[in-house]
């Protein structure tokens, strides 16, 4: 492998492991905690629908992923899905 490989290879990794999608950060989440508690522990949802009050949104893909449902701002449920 020549030198720009392993830098390429060694900024990937180094991508990789500073994702917030953790279990880790995952079990930090609690029911009432605010939508901007929730962003600053595992960064800005890949996606939000909003209906009636109700906000529900996502982060990461099919590989793993968080789900939080929010009522009034506040976390109302919460799941995850391959977390490690």
């Amino acid at each position: 492998m020549n030198t720009k490989n392993l830098i390429a290879a060694g900024l990937l990794l180094a991508l990789l492991g500073c994702s917030k999608l953790t279990l880790e950060n995952y079990n930090k989440i609690e029911p009432g905690m605010s939508f901007d508690e929730v962003t600053g522990l595992i960064g800005q949802p890949d996606k939000c629908d909003d209906v009636m009050g109700v906000r529900n949104c996502s982060w990461g893909d099919e590989k793993r992923s968080i789900n939080v449902t929010f009522a009034g701002s506040k976390v109302l449920l919460f799941s995850s899905s391959n977390l490690k």
